[in-house]
């Protein structure tokens, strides 16, 4: 189990950054600004919000710590919303989108007396940049080359997408599963152990995995990965889509399980999914945000003489737009959490929200 050291909000950030000599933090400015804008936010955070180091990534001229972020209700009966970004160390955009709307949270919840109370009923976890060490090396992988989002103990059951799927050929090729002997590596083995701790024995729970790099249009994708067939809890997924939509009808997501699109090995949250929902009698429904990067370079095509161009925006008005357009998103999913007794299907409606959602999603395969 990885060790999970406390931090207070403001001195042992303080700290952190006083370890670093002037050479390190000139690195982290250049390849890691990131990190630096995370830690700065979080020396400001005020003390609603409590910090800690989950792991290390020890590269050749840094330790690049990983920061859990706490805010809301310390009791373990309340529901629970998991947040996080930089699982792909090139999709920058996603710990961006994390850190936007930490930002606006912790600036809000100084004066909003709404916000406050919505946090006594609900508790808040973040870990805005997984893959510190990719990011800082400006790669998909993490340092050894393993692409975190294939390298839990989870096969697909179908035929999978030639290398995308994941593969075990070589690290040095992209979509790199890791060795399944030696288990999953250390990044994704510190959101295990904060998974473990966070979620068992809440009535509900649900994250959001923040990525980009795929489609014109914004996503939301829930398991499975690694197969075809239809998750345990789809008509969980179901209500809050049509909650979301009652509420926002102006929206610009488009709902489905990831494998309508491509089956894949070693998916982290099919995985979690499977584990916490085995342990566990609440509902736990993780979600991915998949950010349609494809726009971004239909309007600008010479992002492609850029790697970091095939995930981000690089337009200075396109990304603050990305930035706030998803506060919203979020914003819902702690609402919906604190609310949840008052959406999640139950008995005969939940069967029949399975069977629409069966229509919905699975009709071509059924």
């Amino acid at each position: 189990m990885t060790e999970l050291r406390d931090l207070t909000p403001h001195t042992s950030i303080t700290q952190e950054q006083a370890g670093r000599d002037g050479r390190q933090r000139r690195l982290l400015r250049t390849f890691l600004p990131e990190m630096v804008g995370l830690e700065r936010l979080l020396a400001e955070a005020p003390e609603v919000a409590t910090t800690r180091v989950v792991e290390r990534v020890v590269m050749k001229d840094l330790s690049l710590p990983i920061y859990q972020v706490d805010i809301g209700s310390s009791r373990p009966d309340v529901p629970a919303v998991l947040i996080v970004g930089g699982v792909h160390g090139l999709e920058r955009i996603g710990s961006q989108v994390v850190m936007a709307w930490l930002k606006s949270l912790l600036a809000r919840v100084t004066w909003d007396e709404h916000l406050a109370g919505l946090l006594q009923k609900v508790r808040v976890t973040l870990l805005p940049i997984l893959n510190p060490g990719g990011m800082y090396l400006n790669q998909r992988s993490n340092p050894n080359g393993v692409d975190l989002m294939r390298n839990a103990p989870i096969t697909a059951q179908d035929r999978s997408a030639f290398l995308l799927g994941g593969q075990r050929i070589s690290p040095r090729l992209p979509w790199y599963t890791g060795d399944p002997e030696q288990g999953m590596e250390s990044e994704n083995q510190a959101l295990e152990a904060v998974i473990q701790e966070l979620l068992p024995g809440r009535p509900f729970s649900v994250s959001l995995d923040c990525h980009s790099g795929f489609g014109m249009q914004d996503q939301i994708w829930f398991p499975y990965a690694y197969r075809r067939r239809p998750m345990r809890r789809v008509a969980s997924v179901m209500a809050l889509k049509l909650i979301w939509e009652q509420a926002y009808p102006n929206h610009d997501y488009r709902f489905e399980p990831q494998s309508r699109h491509y089956l894949t090995h070693g998916d982290l949250w099919d995985y979690f999914y499977k584990q916490v929902n085995r342990e566990n009698s609440g509902v736990f429904l993780p979600l991915t945000l998949e950010m349609g990067s494809w726009r971004w370079i239909r309007k600008r095509p010479r992002q492609l003489l850029r790697l970091d161009g095939f995930f981000n925006p690089l337009v200075p008005h396109r990304h603050k737009r990305v930035l706030r357009s998803h506060l919203a998103w979020m914003d819902f999913l702690v609402n919906a959490a604190a609310s949840h007794e008052n959406w999640l299907p139950v008995r005969e409606e939940e069967s029949m929200l399975r069977e629409a959602a069966i229509m919905h999603w699975y009709r071509d395969s059924h």
